[in-house]
């Protein structure tokens, strides 16, 4: 069943466009529909993961001389974030983007990207994970330009420059790797580079892959092209930006390559610890100073990715268990968030938080969802956030990083202060003249932002089930190092 994952997505880009031309109104079915199914493909992963390791043989040809696409632990867990969130994106979009001329072409886009994601998870070849790269970025730059205004057409040609230059430096990568091993396969290059002699090489192409998928993360120093993105997307897009996006072409590419291709080592950690610090405190400190909704929360998707490329850079069963925790955490809150300030501009017309207030009357759905996501994101118990973050600082007091983890609650005051600062000017305060006629978003706007806030608050409440059947056989895989090859090969 692993190619239903990027079959049923392009199937549905092919489709929009044909479907279009007679009705309107059915591109937004067909994505729906389209997205309905792969939610439930992915939710049925879990139960086909029971059985072990699952491999599919395009062609019938196995590795090394075949593409392979794998189902393990973390394929699972990244499946479910890309497809839960692009799934509430797209019942959002029912009534957000009537808002745009071309719908069809939205959705044609939206589809496009969800077969780039996936695509790039299931993967087993380093080949089609950079052509499944560049479909997503691909989709990512049409979709953040869609409003075709002045600020949506310079925030997506600079991501596209920045883009650029990170795709360029994977490739490079590869090309070395390729040279080095004459393979693609991954199972097959972790192999191969047991034997490898030249180190310096090994060496430089890791460079160029923490230098390239740090840029796709927005990691800081890496992060120019985020803040300006994130608010100028469609708040649908926002949300797969910074819920999906950054974490999949970005986080997962990088772990996966490095854990699973290269290898982990002591190095490579204190890279990721001393980067995954300095985007949580520079992101955060960014993010306080902005009256902008959206642009606030761009710079918070910098500090939280922090959180998450720290722990899993301690390198302990925990840090790593912590870490993809608060990845799946943050694309709940995350989403919520941008579909929450999508809500409240739909509805005044403005994300200016100084022009806001008195919405917790008159938008009472979007103020009682946005004080969940707050929470959580602030690490508030028992919502969702607070466990993976406890979790976090827990694991670096064990790999004795004190630094860290007085950084981690820092942070985390901080980020109360900034969203404390959120609820009190866009919801609390007294509302002025000009928004004493404001209504609630529409239903499929509200629907998405419920269910995103039950999931925050059900996955804080049953958090261990939750990290026992989903994040530790995740975090199996990572810590199962180059032994991934062994597994894929079958020697």
């Amino acid at each position: 069943m692993l190619p239903v994952f990027v079959i049923i997505p392009l199937g549905a880009a092919f489709l929009i466009p044909i479907l279009a031309k007679f009705r309107q109104g059915l591109a937004a079915f067909v994505a729906n529909l389209a997205a309905g199914l792969l939610l439930f493909f992915s939710i049925c992963s879990i139960y086909w993961l029971k059985g072990g390791l699952k491999i599919y043989y395009v062609g019938g040809w196995p590795p090394p001389f075949g593409i392979c696409m794998v189902l393990d632990g973390l394929t699972v867990l990244v499946l479910l974030v890309i497809n839960l969130i692009g799934f509430l994106a797209l019942v959002y979009s029912l009534d957000y983007i009537k808002r745009y001329s071309s719908a069809y072409l939205y959705y044609t886009l939206f589809c496009l990207l969800l077969a780039g994601l996936n695509g790039l998870v299931i993967s087993g070849d380093l080949f089609n994970l950079f052509v499944f790269l560049e479909i997503t970025s691909i989709a990512c730059y049409s979709l953040i330009a869609f409003g075709t205004e002045a600020e949506e057409l310079e925030a997506a040609f600079k991501y596209l420059v920045l883009g650029s230059v990170a795709d360029i430096l994977i490739l490079l990568a590869i090309g070395m790797l390729l040279g080095c091993v004459s393979t693609l396969n991954m199972a097959d290059i972790s192999r191969s580079l047991n034997t490898a002699v030249s180190s310096n090489l090994i060496l430089y192409s890791t460079a160029l892959f923490i230098t390239g998928f740090g840029l796709k993360t927005a990691l800081v120093p890496l992060h120019a092209w985020l803040p300006d993105a994130h608010p100028a997307a469609p708040a649908p897009m926002s949300a797969m930006l910074s819920g999906v996006v950054i974490k999949i072409a970005g986080v997962y590419a990088l772990i996966r390559v490095i854990f699973n291709i290269i290898g982990f080592n002591l190095v490579i950690s204190q890279i990721f610890i001393w980067l995954g610090i300095l985007s949580m405190g520079v992101g955060v400190l960014l993010a306080i100073g902005q009256w902008d909704f959206k642009r606030l929360l761009a710079y918070h998707s910098i500090s939280q990715i922090g959180y998450v490329v720290f722990a899993i850079g301690l390198g302990t069963p925990l840090g790593i268990t912590a870490g993809l925790f608060h990845l799946f955490n943050h694309s709940l809150f995350k989403s919520l968030l941008f579909l929450n300030s999508g809500a409240v501009e739909y509805s005044t017309g403005t994300r200016r938080l100084e022009k806001l207030g008195g919405l917790y009357q008159s938008m009472p759905t979007t103020s009682a969802t946005s004080l969940v996501a707050s929470l959580s994101i602030a690490g508030i118990p028992p919502f969702c956030g607070f466990w993976s973050k406890l979790l976090i600082i827990i694991a670096s007091f064990q790999a004795n990083n004190i630094v860290g983890a007085i950084v981690c609650i820092l942070v985390a005051m901080v980020t109360l202060a900034s969203f404390l600062k959120v609820q009190k000017y866009a919801f609390m305060r007294k509302a002025g003249q000009a928004l004493t006629n404001i209504k609630e978003a529409p239903g499929f706007m509200k629907f998405s932002m419920l269910a995103l806030a039950m999931l925050c608050i059900l996955v804080g409440i049953f958090f261990v089930p939750f990290v026992d059947t989903i994040i530790k056989p995740a975090a199996a895989v990572l810590l199962e190092g180059t032994g991934y090859a062994r597994r894929i090969l079958g020697v």
